[in-house]
């Protein structure tokens, strides 16, 4: 059975937000319609839609820190919808995920859901700086979100990191995701894995500055580093080697000396290095266990 998806129209849910001027009434709205098709991705990562308490962690309080563009920031939200229009982003992401189906279909590889649900979000471009104004969640099959504050550097990538969000929906699955017990080695094989898919359908050069911003000398360092952390378990310490010392600093996690996103360099090296030692494709690779994975690869 194939998998089918619906696009989420929240260019226009931007619009009726933007008419919204009380900005209570404006996060209710973001709240209750904009995030109402992920309420369930959102409960599965224990995000409530509102908090009990006023200013407590809800899904506005979760956005903002996942990258959202703030909902008060008429001016981002404004200009980041123009430009996504102009460039016709609706085609894009149906066609995008029309050929990952596609080839999802060819390959014999499945997504434990009936229908993905796919949301666009106006991303913060400063709190995105070092992604180069895009990120995106695919954690939880059946719900894939992209946050992007469109420029010259992101737009020709956005198919190639919709793709990788669509990879994450397909690992998990197969493999069950135990935030508690995710060891820097899981972690890195799944973002190696989703990178190696987005390059398989779209091309290295479209691959975003999580893997390309790093150089030789520099990814050696990490590798070292972090196979010594391979088994490495519980969320915020995988987090470290997987972000990199600037993002776990703003995020409250601890430095381990690695530059920006060194987890992700290293996995993409480590997938590639498998798929090259064994003649495996991404497809095949894609269901295949961490341990086999890391071990086949040789790189540590």
């Amino acid at each position: 059975m194939r998998n089918s998806f619906e696009v989420v129209d929240t260019l226009e849910q931007y619009g009726k937000l933007l008419a919204i001027t009380d900005i209570n009434m404006r996060k209710d709205y973001f709240r209750y319609e904009m995030m109402s098709p992920f309420r369930s991705m959102w409960e599965l990562i224990n995000v409530p839609l509102k908090a009990k308490q006023e200013n407590g962690y809800d899904v506005i309080m979760a956005s903002k820190m996942l990258g959202y563009a703030d909902l008060s920031n008429d001016h981002q939200i404004i200009t980041g919808v123009k430009s996504l229009k102009e460039h016709n982003v609706y085609k894009v992401v149906n066609d995008t995920m029309k050929n990952c189906m596609k080839e999802m279909e060819r390959n014999n590889l499945k997504i434990n859901t009936d229908k993905i649900k796919f949301g666009l979000y106006i991303a913060d471009p400063i709190k995105l700086n070092l992604q180069k104004g895009y990120s995106g969640f695919g954690g939880i099959p059946g719900y894939i979100t992209i946050n992007i504050y469109p420029n010259s550097y992101n737009l020709p990538r956005l198919p190639a990191v919709i793709a990788h969000e669509v990879h994450h929906n397909i690992r998990f699955s197969y493999f069950d995701w135990d935030h508690g017990n995710v060891t820097v080695g899981d972690y890195l094989v799944i973002e190696g894995l989703a990178d190696s898919f987005a390059k398989e359908l779209y091309g290295v050069e479209h691959l975003g500055p999580w893997i390309t911003s790093m150089d030789k000398e520099d990814l050696e360092y990490s590798v070292y580093v972090i196979g010594e952390a391979l088994n490495i378990k519980g969320f915020a310490e995988v987090s470290s080697y997987m972000f990199g010392d600037e993002i776990a600093r703003q995020e409250g996690y601890q430095p381990v000396g690695l530059s920006f996103c060194a987890g992700y360099a290293v996995g993409y090296k480590v997938v590639q290095a498998f798929m090259k030692n064994t003649g495996i494709n991404i497809y095949e690779a894609s269901v295949l266990s961490t341990e086999d994975i890391i071990k086949g690869s040789g790189v540590f």
